[in-house]
């Protein structure tokens, strides 16, 4: 017969659930019918370390400022597993824009516009994409919760994320998962 101990068994099934959550960002429901959702699961020493450090980086940047970068990189170093979600900006349906600016524009002023990329996020952004962004994290962080994982979401992940070359996309969230005996996310802050 062969055993698993709980740690090999917990860690199997966050990362399980990582694509369980990704798939629910992936279903989520999408503004004009279209997807423009990016997904991508870290696991594993390295990746996390590496995540972690990028972190660290941009909180020397500006410490007083981006202090959460630091006390977040800690986090990840805790995590089991870190989902990204991103999403690309462009306005949907460009042929048949709904031109309702939001976003400071009409749909093509915005394609023509020159994107400002300051590394961790990249705009102007549709707000459509945005919203289609906040409905697959809300679905994503729900199949977590359901399955009793621990998670939180974080900007600071997917502004490091984005920064390093991760995730091809316009803004990214980072979601830490964790199976502890107490949320490691929320402790004390």
């Amino acid at each position: 017969m062969a055993r698993i101990d709980s740690r090999q068994a917990e860690s199997e099934a966050v990362l399980e659930i990582a694509k369980l959550m990704a798939v629910s960002a992936r279903t989520a429901p999408k503004g004009r019918g279209l997807d423009s959702i990016k997904t991508l699961i870290l696991h594993g020493d390295d990746e996390l370390e590496r995540l972690a450090q990028a972190m660290e980086e941009i909180y020397r940047e500006d410490p007083e400022r981006l202090q959460f970068f630091q006390r977040n990189a800690e986090d990840v170093r805790k995590s089991m597993v870190v989902l990204l979600i991103g999403v690309t900006g462009e306005p949907k349906r460009v042929e048949s824009p709904l031109d309702c600016g939001a976003c400071g524009r009409n749909c093509l002023a915005m394609l023509k516009a020159k994107k400002i990329d300051r590394g961790t996020a990249r705009g102007p952004m549709c707000l459509f994409q945005g919203m289609d962004l906040g409905i697959a994290l809300g679905s994503a962080v729900k199949a977590a919760s359901d399955l009793n994982v621990d998670n939180r979401l974080m900007y600071s992940i997917g502004a490091a994320a984005r920064k390093i070359g991760l995730l091809d996309a316009d803004l990214i969230i980072g979601i830490p998962l964790s199976a502890t005996g107490k949320n490691i996310y929320f402790t004390g802050r």
